[in-house]
């Protein structure tokens, strides 16, 4: 259980020492059969398992989706239940669109770094095969007249005004509510006024295809992502991602149809991150507990940064903005960063982001610095693909990002990662990871 902080103030430290995936599979295949919080409970209890703790080890649970079922919207307290550990572990969850994740991961650190907790399950999932589905506020009206009749006759009558239009189910909507424009669309805005055109994005897009394979192949994933029996009769078994295209070419992706704006556009299927179902979890310790343990601390959390932008201006642009806090709070540059994971919501977004971050005139005019964080090189981005190539469940994504380069810091045995989010709503969200 927690303890007040050890040793003098501020020496605690909050540390990844495990963590687990799904297979991340592209929405009504699958995984199609499973809610948000059968992915989650499964991930959390793997994970678990696998890390050798026991429920009454674990002080907090922080654990998020951004598709909230309503019939389970603390998901963090349904899992902590559904996974069996004690009820006197803490659990909330958390919402933050695309880094809902990284929103769990900083809330578990903050936890440790306070000492209210020494060892926390931190991570998110999203089922994008099981959305709510709504309905007109005419048939919720009618719905709750009729739950409030007092006899059959009032409760017939409520109905009574319906047509049948107004019975046609509606599926979440996701366009920004305050822009009015679908994160394809703000994508295509951005690809317009940052020159990027339809051949860079492609040529992105089959990069990191191509990694995502090629790691694959390699084994890199093969600790990360858990094998998944398929309930009921769990005959069969996903073990591996089901979005990355081996057979995917330059050709193939110039043949695909632009998805937002069919006359002008250059975002397509192929070069966006797909609707996909899966969750992610890492376990977070305090470093004396993790010695403790008798577990290898993998990347400590040496920072964060969140920041917020107009999203009907460039709504994608998040890293561009949270990056530089969460290097600043950690005091480096991009410089001094050894791998940096930026998630790939469109190419369109990623290669903006790039081109805002080796820009003086953009540092000078939106962020009031006299010089750029600098250029990314190829090399140190994105290693094994990224969201286009592995899936997207919304609030799974920063986890599997901090999981995939605190393993990469421990295979290297030092260095440090940045880790970076685009949101809805015009958010973003950056963490540092060092070992």
């Amino acid at each position: 259980m927690a303890t007040q902080p050890s040793g003098a103030a501020g020496t605690r430290r909050a540390a990844i020492v495990a963590g687990l995936r799904t297979p991340f599979c592209k929405s009504g295949t699958a995984l199609r059969s499973l809610s948000t919080l059968d992915l989650a409970a499964a991930c959390v209890t793997e994970l678990t398992q696998r890390s050798g703790l026991d429920e009454e080890d674990v002080d907090l649970i922080v654990y998020g989706a951004v598709v909230a079922d309503v019939a389970a919207p603390n998901i963090a307290r349904e899992v902590a239940m559904r996974c069996s550990f004690p009820a006197s572990v803490d659990a909330y969850s958390v919402s933050r669109a695309c880094a809902t994740s990284t929103q769990a991961i900083v809330g578990g650190a903050q936890a440790i770094l306070t000492g209210e907790a020494d060892v926390v399950i931190a991570g998110g999932a999203d089922s994008l095969s099981k959305p709510p589905i709504l309905y007109d506020e005419a048939v919720v009206d009618a719905l709750m007249r009729a739950s409030a009749a007092s006899d059959l006759p009032a409760k017939i009558r409520a109905f009574a005004h319906l047509r049948p239009g107004d019975l046609a189910p509606r599926p979440p909507a996701l366009a920004d509510l305050a822009s009015g424009l679908t994160m394809g669309q703000a994508a295509e805005k951005m690809a317009r006024e940052n020159g990027i055109d339809r051949d860079a994005q492609d040529a992105y897009a089959l990069t990191s295809h191509q990694k995502a394979v090629e790691a694959w192949e390699k084994g890199v994933f093969d600790d990360e992502v858990m094998a998944f029996p398929i309930p009921p009769d769990y005959e069969e078994t996903v073990a591996r991602d089901g979005i990355p295209r081996a057979d995917t070419s330059t050709e193939k992706l110039a043949g695909l149809k632009p998805a937002f704006d069919r006359r002008y556009g250059t975002v397509t299927a192929g070069n966006s991150s797909p609707l996909t179902d899966g969750a992610s979890a890492v376990v977070l310790m305090e470093a004396a507990t993790a010695e403790r343990f008798g577990l290898e601390v993998k990347a400590f959390v040496r920072s964060w940064g969140f920041a917020g932008l107009d999203p009907s201006w460039q709504m994608l642009m998040g890293p561009a903005f949270a990056s530089p806090i969460a290097l600043d709070r950690a005091g480096l540059s991009i410089d001094d960063i050894d791998i940096v994971d930026m998630h790939e919501a469109f190419a369109a977004q990623v290669l903006s982001n790039l081109q805002a971050f080796a820009s003086p005139q953009w540092a000078r005019r939106h962020l009031g610095r006299d010089e750029p964080m600098g250029p990314i090189p190829e090399e140190k981005l994105n290693l094994y693909g990224g969201s286009i190539s592995l899936g997207h469940p919304f609030a799974a994504t920063g986890a599997r990002q901090a999981l995939t380069m605190a393993n990469e810091l421990q295979r290297r045995g030092k260095g440090t990662a940045l880790v970076t989010q685009c949101a809805a709503g015009g958010l973003g969200a950056a963490l540092v990871l060092e070992r």
